[in-house]
């Protein structure tokens, strides 16, 4: 049982009820109190509550009326009502409205452990149908989504017995890089689709949830919708959202984020790079000692993506046959482990943007150039990731990122991402991750800063971003670490 309230305007009865309840062995994650039903239908009206024990004789507003006006409420808890053996009438009257259980005082607390036992079987029994109702709507949303066969009495019938379910105001659809690791709650989503993972959103949580969850995200936003019927456009549209978002390494939203016109003459010179003798080109020239070029002739396909002079389709369809190209080429070299790369670099929608999937890439195609004879000028490469390590380490608390310290060391972004790791063992975000990480436990040790403070001293602006990265690589959080360092 996730939630129960305890309404009644005696503190010490209701202190006893609570304990009775945390005795009783049914687990209760959150009780709350209120001292009248004034209290308690304000309390209802803003959260969900699994299970409620009213008494009947209270001040400003009693049982009954409580009882009443909970029952005009959407979300409803299950009802249990107390009263003495002269309110008898009166239980009678709130049986009448929904009371589920009723118990005579003086309260007993083994009476209070088969009611909640009583009660928590029947709420996990319709969880479990609910959620098995939830599963097979959402599969039936998928259908409504991406089966473009369904005859339009098929799509009536899904919309008529899946709307209420899911939607029941204006919505927007988000979709993005699904993060297995977090948990999107109170939201309806689709894992996997073909342009990543769907989210279904209440107009009024979009923003929150942009900021709060997506911060770090790229994701594509659609624009307001009403009902299932227009569920098909709204992913649409977040889809080209998503597309957009890949490119420009931000959240986009539908109607606010569009995509740049392109003269025709550019666009035509970006469709030249899709040419087979410029695929030739950047495949043969892996494995030579020119470096430089290899890195030049890639950095001119992604940059033409970048300043959106072709579609990600395009794009997409010119990597597949690069990639072939390569482990066809190269087909004696090729490792088991540069399959599964190649075979990750297929698939675009599982990166977070194209700077992120550039990197990723790059990453590979130096490596397999070293590997097929060339060997990067070490001694100043070494020097120059050396020195990056150094203004990382004094300059941690700005706003940093890859760019800003390869170009500070005058180096290619993705020769700098690539020498970067070879030399340090890890890639730039991790390296700066730890390095702001390790700042803070010696903040939170020494000082008695907030912990708010500490997040912006060391790089952070968001501190719920700051929190959760902390958790992940120390396994508490920061005011657990603080508390564990003064014990």
């Amino acid at each position: 049982m996730q939630s129960l309230l305890i309404v009644e305007d005696e503190k010490m009865i209701r202190q006893g009820i609570k304990a009775m309840v945390q005795r009783s062995g049914v687990p209760v994650d959150l009780i709350l109190e209120c001292a009248n039903g004034e209290e308690a239908l304000n309390l209802l009206a803003t959260r969900h509550v699994d299970v409620m024990f009213t008494d009947i004789r209270m001040q400003k507003m009693d049982g009954i009326e409580l009882v009443r006006r909970v029952g005009e409420l959407e979300d409803k808890p299950l009802i249990v009502a107390i009263s003495g053996y002269d309110d008898f009438t009166y239980a009678v009257e709130m049986l009448r409205n929904g009371v589920r259980e009723y118990i005579l005082k003086p309260v007993e607390r083994e009476k209070i452990a088969e009611v909640l036992q009583k009660l928590d079987a029947e709420l996990e029994r319709k969880h479990t149908e609910h959620s098995k109702e939830l599963e097979i709507g959402i599969r039936q949303m998928r259908e409504l989504v991406e089966n473009k066969d369904l005859s339009e009495a098929e799509r009536e019938l899904i919309i008529s017995r899946y709307e209420s379910l899911f939607i029941d105001s204006e919505y927007r659809i988000c979709i993005f890089r699904f993060d297995p690791e977090s948990d999107y709650r109170e939201t309806y989503m689709l894992e996997d689709t073909s342009d990543g993972a769907l989210i279904l959103l209440k107009n009024n949580r979009v923003n929150a949830f942009l900021k709060n969850e997506m911060e770090d995200k790229c994701a594509g936003v659609s624009g307001i919708h009403k009902g299932l019927s227009e569920l098909p456009a709204a992913c649409r549209e977040a889809a080209a959202m998503r597309k957009l978002s890949f490119l420009r390494e931000k959240s986009c939203i539908y109607g606010e984020d569009e995509p740049e016109q392109v003269n025709e003459n550019l666009r035509e010179r970006a469709l030249e790079l899709c040419t087979e003798g410029e695929r030739t080109k950047r495949v043969q020239v892996l494995g030579t000692d020119k470096t430089d070029e290899v890195l030049q002739r890639w950095k001119v396909f992604f940059t033409a993506l970048e300043k959106e002079m072709m579609d990600l389709s395009t794009f997409s369809r010119e990597m597949e046959e690069s990639i072939t190209a390569i482990t066809e080429v190269y087909r004696e070299h090729i490792t088991e482990e540069d399959q599964e790369t190649a075979e990750k670099c297929r698939v675009l929608h599982e990166f977070e943007s194209l700077r992120e999937y550039q990197t990723f890439f790059t990453d590979w195609i130096l490596d397999l150039n070293k590997r097929l004879g060339d060997r990067p000028d070490d001694i100043n490469i070494r020097q120059k990731i050396a020195q990056a390590q150094q203004y990382i380490n004094t300059q941690y608390q700005t706003d940093l990122n890859m760019a800003v310290v390869s170009n500070y060391v005058s180096m290619n972004y993705s020769l700098f991402s690539y020498s970067f790791k070879q030399y340090t063992g890890k890639n730039f975000v991790n390296y700066l991750k730890e390095i702001r990480i390790e700042k803070a436990k010696k903040l939170l040790a020494t000082t008695d800063l907030k912990i708010v403070e500490i997040s912006q001293m060391v790089g952070y602006e968001n501190e719920k971003n700051f929190m959760k990265i902390f958790k992940s690589l120390c396994g508490v959080t920061p005011g657990e670490y603080r508390k564990n360092m003064s014990a």
